[in-house]
């Protein structure tokens, strides 16, 4: 018999968020900062784009010719500026739920818009969070094995050196994610910002020996060699999507920094810079076709080569940081919709609650990385499966920021439609070229996105289930009051907090309690967590109280999908002349419920049993709510579901 213990301490989780006001920063230092953030990935594709891309092209043409790098570089400008610039710098960044961005949060905000859940919006919500994961073990891999096979070509003494070294470098990364993040993302800005004009001013050099790639400008010249080149044009197309793979961030990323910072440095550094190192990889291979094997590093002369291994190799643990960062923030997004089971998160900062470490997701991640890189032991290879899970997500973030336009902005049918259809269609090709590299190592993403959505609407589901069931056993909140109001049992001192996920309904802990002690404390609280659709909550709003009767009270917090649920913290912060509370004389009583799997009712049998799976590791409901260890009693019961 399949058996979890499911703890009913308010059925929506919180998440944690700025428990602090600062003031803003500068507009240049949030610039700047978002250099290393956003724009650590898409920054460190021209290790391997071009090559990638040039390769995929090859395959036709057999040698290297002015018409292919023109037809590459034009397909590469103008992915930049249709699907980086226009998509999701110009109309995507005004797409923010209350500031913040990503996925989930277009989710939420294109239920909102709907004026309910929508189950379609929801499976979409999740099928982008889940292939966000399939990419996410990907980036640190192909980052860190391309910046360090620059060894080889400072000499090829070192080929035995470059899968050692990655995996040390990823190791450290990931052991160093529980100590926060704070002091070494102060560097990513200023570190990124060197980077990218050190790629600005090594492709520029190039660009002078060969200015006809200035040609490349003309996306007719992009046109022409998908013409001519057909299903090797699509796999170039594939190889061509690495250069725009980390574009998801700028929107993921909102609400760290604004959507004007992000725009100016996309406009001014980051856009200008990449530009200038492609053009050049084209115009050094029109000059010297034999530098094919690694076009990026062949740019830079002898003398600069071994600091340039060292800047890439910390620009790519850069990207990696930004990728590792926007994992934690996916599964807090995740837990708090009510799509994952609680998890544990530690705070690594006593001034700022959003650095946080989530150590289950840093694990699982760490784990993926290393079987990637011994899997496919070079960037090259890795290739192959890197896009695949990236273009499915732009596809799903396309169609919910049409309903967001549509119903949400109350833009017309009329007018969404010629701006958004042409950009979708665009996201479809690459997901179609892409899609010839599923036999080569595309699966993988897709397979690990499939067992995450997989989680996701069997928590979803089960969740619903089981509330569901507890509800039809429960009795009515103020029937129980009055009933006791009549007929009083005997009182104790002090005060219990009884928390549940159905502020209308008597908590479990509460008729148990009533059962097993008949004596009733002589303050009670029924206390109730609820999520909102939004980032934060201001305090103003938080806090729903209403007395029920002179030993009763029903109080409703609502946090946003980005807030940390201090249950004791909250209760503390209410008004000294009204119901306020000591945490000395204060019992919190959790409902904890044994679920067990049914197969007559609910979701199949195999299902039911994932279901209790997870719940049995999620985390625990006292310390996720962070309520006092010596003050909480639990009281248990069961359920089918």
């Amino acid at each position: 018999m399949c058996m979890a213990v499911v703890q009913d301490a308010g059925e929506t989780p919180g998440i944690p968020g700025p428990d602090h006001v600062h003031r803003p920063p500068h507009f240049l230092i949030l610039a700047l900062g978002s250099l290393g953030v956003v724009y650590g990935d898409i920054g460190t594709s021209p290790l391997y784009a071009m090559r990638e891309a040039v390769l995929a092209a090859m395959r036709k043409d057999g040698a290297i010719t002015e018409v292919m790098i023109h037809g590459v570089l034009s397909l590469i400008i103008w992915s930049l500026i249709l699907v980086v610039t226009v998509k999701y710098v110009l109309i995507l960044l005004n797409a923010d739920n209350k500031g913040e961005g990503g996925t989930l949060s277009l989710m939420a905000l294109a239920q909102r818009a709907m004026g309910k859940s929508v189950t379609v919006v929801a499976v979409l919500g999740m099928v982008g969070a889940a292939l966000f994961y399939g990419d996410a073990i990907i980036t640190p891999a192909i980052s860190v094995l391309s910046a360090v096979e620059g060894l080889k070509v400072l000499t090829p003494a070192f080929e035995p050196f470059v899968l050692p070294l990655t995996l040390v470098i990823i190791i450290g990364l990931f052991l160093v994610q529980a100590q926060g993040t704070g002091r070494v993302a102060a560097f990513f800005g200023p570190v990124t910002l060197i980077w990218f004009f050190a790629i600005a001013i090594a492709g520029l050099i190039h660009i002078f020996d060969q200015p006809a790639v200035l040609l490349a400008f003309n996306p007719l010249k992009a046109v022409q060699f998908l013409e001519h080149h057909g299903v090797i044009g699509l796999v170039t197309l594939g190889a061509v999507f690495l250069a725009v793979t980390g574009a998801e961030a700028l929107y993921a990323d909102l609400g760290h920094f604004g959507k004007r910072p992000i725009q100016a440095a996309w406009l001014v550094i980051v856009l200008p810079a990449l530009l200038l190192n492609y053009l050049g990889q084209g115009a050094l291979l029109l000059t010297d076709p034999s530098a094919i094997d690694n076009p990026f590093y062949r740019m830079v002369p002898n003398w600069a080569l071994a600091p340039m291994v060292v800047m890439a190799t910390i620009a790519t643990i850069i990207a990696s940081q930004a990728v590792i960062t926007g994992a934690y923030s996916l599964t807090q997004q995740a837990i708090q919709l009510g799509l994952l089971p609680r998890m544990e998160i530690r705070f690594t900062s006593e001034s700022h609650a959003g650095q946080t470490y989530l150590p289950q997701v840093n694990w699982m991640l760490l784990a993926g990385v290393i079987v990637l890189v011994l899997a496919f032991k070079s960037s090259g290879a890795l290739a192959t499966a890197y896009g695949i899970a990236v273009t499915g997500t732009m596809v799903v973030t396309a169609v919910m920021a049409i309903v967001v336009m549509w119903k949400y902005w109350r833009w017309p049918l009329w007018l969404v439609l010629p701006i958004m259809l042409p950009l979708l269609a665009l996201d479809l090709i690459f997901l179609g070229a892409n899609s010839l590299k599923i036999f080569e190592g595309g699966w993988m993403p897709l397979a690990l996105g499939a067992v995450i959505f997989l989680l996701m609407w069997t928590w979803r589901e089960g969740s619903r289930l089981l509330a569901e069931k507890t509800r039809l056993s429960e009795v009515p909140l103020k029937d129980l009051v009055s009933s006791l109001t009549r007929r009083p049992p005997p009182t104790v001192a002090g005060t219990a907090v009884f928390l549940t996920g159905d502020s209308d309904s008597a908590p479990t802990a509460l008729l148990h309690s009533l059962k097993h002690y008949k004596v009733l404390h002589e303050r009670n609280v029924v206390f109730t967590v609820k999520s909102a659709n939004v980032p934060s909550v201001p305090e103003a709003r938080r806090l729903t109280v209403e007395q029920l009767s002179d030993r009763f009270w029903r109080i409703e917090a609502t946090f946003g999908y980005m807030e940390n649920p201090n249950v004791p913290r909250t209760l503390l912060s209410l008004p000294k002349d009204g119901l306020s509370f000591s945490m000395m004389d204060t019992s919190f009583f959790l409902s904890r419920r044994s679920v067990r799997a049914s197969k007559y009712q609910g979701m199949p049998v195999w299902q039911d049993k994932l279901f209790i799976m997870m719940a049995r590791n999620a985390n625990d409901a006292s310390r996720y709510f962070s309520l006092p260890p010596g003050r909480v009693i639990e009281v248990g019961s069961q359920v089918t579901v």
